[in-house]
Protein backbone atom coordinates (compact mmCIF):
# COMPACT_ATOMS: atom_id res chain seq x y z
CA UNK A 1 0.00 0.00 0.00
CA UNK A 2 1.44 3.35 -0.91
CA UNK A 3 1.97 5.96 1.70
CA UNK A 4 -1.04 8.55 2.02
CA UNK A 5 -3.34 5.98 -0.20
CA UNK A 6 -6.80 5.86 1.61
CA UNK A 7 -9.11 2.68 0.84
CA UNK A 8 -12.09 4.56 1.05
CA UNK A 9 -14.42 1.71 1.43
CA UNK A 10 -18.41 2.59 1.98
CA UNK A 11 -21.08 0.67 2.72
CA UNK A 12 -25.15 0.92 2.00
CA UNK A 13 -26.52 0.68 5.69
CA UNK A 14 -28.54 -2.18 4.66
CA UNK A 15 -27.84 -5.15 6.35
CA UNK A 16 -26.68 -8.09 4.27
CA UNK A 17 -26.90 -10.72 7.56
CA UNK A 18 -27.80 -11.23 11.08
CA UNK A 19 -24.11 -12.68 12.22
CA UNK A 20 -24.01 -14.65 15.47
CA UNK A 21 -21.21 -13.86 18.16
CA UNK A 22 -19.09 -16.92 18.63
CA UNK A 23 -16.33 -16.05 20.77
CA UNK A 24 -14.86 -12.14 22.44
CA UNK A 25 -11.79 -13.08 23.83
CA UNK A 26 -9.91 -10.22 25.13
CA UNK A 27 -5.80 -10.57 25.12
CA UNK A 28 -2.66 -7.92 26.01
CA UNK A 29 -2.59 -6.92 22.21
CA UNK A 30 -6.92 -6.44 21.55
CA UNK A 31 -9.90 -8.68 21.72
CA UNK A 32 -10.78 -11.51 19.05
CA UNK A 33 -13.57 -11.20 17.59
CA UNK A 34 -14.92 -14.08 16.03
CA UNK A 35 -18.98 -14.42 14.44
CA UNK A 36 -21.19 -17.02 12.76
CA UNK A 37 -22.07 -15.65 9.34
CA UNK A 38 -23.19 -18.48 6.82
CA UNK A 39 -24.21 -16.46 3.90
CA UNK A 40 -21.12 -13.94 3.59
CA UNK A 41 -18.56 -15.56 5.18
CA UNK A 42 -17.93 -17.62 2.00
CA UNK A 43 -17.70 -14.74 -0.28
CA UNK A 44 -15.19 -13.17 2.33
CA UNK A 45 -11.06 -13.49 2.83
CA UNK A 46 -8.23 -11.89 4.69
CA UNK A 47 -8.09 -8.47 4.79
CA UNK A 48 -11.58 -7.67 3.04
CA UNK A 49 -13.82 -5.16 4.78
CA UNK A 50 -17.69 -5.51 6.70
CA UNK A 51 -19.23 -3.40 9.10
CA UNK A 52 -20.15 -4.91 12.35
CA UNK A 53 -23.04 -3.19 13.66
CA UNK A 54 -22.14 -0.37 11.80
CA UNK A 55 -18.07 -0.19 12.58
CA UNK A 56 -16.13 -1.20 9.82
CA UNK A 57 -13.87 -3.99 10.25
CA UNK A 58 -10.88 -5.91 8.55
CA UNK A 59 -11.06 -9.16 8.50
CA UNK A 60 -8.44 -11.52 9.58
CA UNK A 61 -8.94 -14.64 9.09
CA UNK A 62 -12.28 -16.84 7.74
CA UNK A 63 -12.88 -20.37 8.63
CA UNK A 64 -15.65 -21.93 6.85
CA UNK A 65 -18.95 -19.99 7.94
CA UNK A 66 -16.97 -17.90 10.79
CA UNK A 67 -15.09 -14.58 10.45
CA UNK A 68 -12.59 -13.37 12.78
CA UNK A 69 -11.91 -9.85 13.87
CA UNK A 70 -9.19 -8.19 15.56
CA UNK A 71 -10.43 -5.18 17.66
CA UNK A 72 -7.66 -2.65 19.42
CA UNK A 73 -8.32 -0.38 21.95
CA UNK A 74 -9.68 2.50 20.57
CA UNK A 75 -12.88 0.51 18.70
CA UNK A 76 -13.84 -1.05 22.38
CA UNK A 77 -13.89 2.25 23.65
CA UNK A 78 -15.93 3.65 20.64
CA UNK A 79 -18.36 1.16 19.75
CA UNK A 80 -20.85 -1.60 21.28
CA UNK A 81 -18.57 -4.07 20.42
CA UNK A 82 -16.73 -4.57 23.96
CA UNK A 83 -20.07 -5.72 25.05
CA UNK A 84 -20.88 -8.42 22.62
CA UNK A 85 -21.22 -12.03 24.12
CA UNK A 86 -21.55 -15.18 22.94
CA UNK A 87 -25.01 -15.64 21.18
CA UNK A 88 -25.68 -12.05 20.40
CA UNK A 89 -27.13 -11.04 16.55
CA UNK A 90 -25.11 -8.48 14.68
CA UNK A 91 -25.48 -6.80 11.83
CA UNK A 92 -22.92 -7.32 8.94
CA UNK A 93 -22.66 -5.73 5.31
CA UNK A 94 -19.92 -6.08 2.95
CA UNK A 95 -17.93 -3.17 1.38
CA UNK A 96 -19.89 -2.06 -1.28
CA UNK A 97 -18.84 -2.99 -4.62
CA UNK A 98 -18.02 -0.15 -7.36
CA UNK A 99 -20.76 -1.85 -9.72
CA UNK A 100 -23.26 -2.42 -7.19
CA UNK A 101 -26.64 -0.48 -6.50
CA UNK A 102 -26.92 1.97 -3.67
CA UNK A 103 -30.32 1.01 -1.74
CA UNK A 104 -29.32 3.10 1.50
CA UNK A 105 -26.76 5.68 1.58
CA UNK A 106 -23.65 6.15 1.85
CA UNK A 107 -21.77 5.03 5.34
CA UNK A 108 -18.24 4.82 5.98
CA UNK A 109 -18.23 2.62 9.16
CA UNK A 110 -16.82 4.72 11.53
CA UNK A 111 -18.63 5.52 14.56
CA UNK A 112 -19.23 8.49 15.41
CA UNK A 113 -20.89 7.34 19.20
CA UNK A 114 -22.10 5.48 21.47
CA UNK A 115 -26.09 6.34 22.36
CA UNK A 116 -29.11 5.07 24.01
CA UNK A 117 -32.61 4.32 22.60
CA UNK A 118 -35.02 6.48 24.78
CA UNK A 119 -38.12 5.14 22.83
CA UNK A 120 -39.70 2.90 20.23
CA UNK A 121 -43.06 2.45 19.33
CA UNK A 122 -45.26 1.45 16.30
CA UNK A 123 -47.26 4.18 14.99
CA UNK A 124 -49.35 2.36 12.22
CA UNK A 125 -47.15 1.06 10.00
CA UNK A 126 -43.89 3.29 10.85
CA UNK A 127 -41.77 2.21 13.70
CA UNK A 128 -40.37 5.35 15.71
CA UNK A 129 -36.85 5.08 17.04
CA UNK A 130 -35.97 7.67 19.36
CA UNK A 131 -32.02 8.08 20.27
CA UNK A 132 -30.58 10.05 22.61
CA UNK A 133 -27.40 11.90 21.08
CA UNK A 134 -24.33 13.94 22.98
CA UNK A 135 -24.69 17.25 21.36
CA UNK A 136 -21.28 17.03 20.11
CA UNK A 137 -22.71 15.14 17.54
CA UNK A 138 -26.42 15.77 17.24
CA UNK A 139 -25.84 19.19 15.87
CA UNK A 140 -24.56 17.35 12.68
CA UNK A 141 -27.69 15.44 12.16
CA UNK A 142 -30.44 16.96 10.10
CA UNK A 143 -33.70 16.87 9.80
CA UNK A 144 -35.44 14.46 7.24
CA UNK A 145 -31.66 13.31 6.85
CA UNK A 146 -29.79 9.92 6.94
CA UNK A 147 -28.35 8.39 9.97
CA UNK A 148 -27.03 4.76 10.71
CA UNK A 149 -27.62 3.09 13.96
CA UNK A 150 -25.68 -0.15 14.65
CA UNK A 151 -25.25 -0.39 10.60
CA UNK A 152 -28.87 0.30 10.00
CA UNK A 153 -29.77 2.98 7.08
CA UNK A 154 -32.59 4.86 8.99
CA UNK A 155 -34.23 8.81 7.64
CA UNK A 156 -34.15 11.48 10.56
CA UNK A 157 -38.17 12.25 10.99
Amino acid sequence: MAIGYYAGFMFTGLVEEVGSVIAVSAGNDGTELKIAAPRIAKKMQRGDSVTVNGCCLTVSSRRGNMLHFHLLAETIACTNLGNLQHGDSVNLERALGANERLGGHFVQGHVDCVSRVVAFRKTGADFRLEIELPSDVSRYVAPKGSIAVNGISLTVA
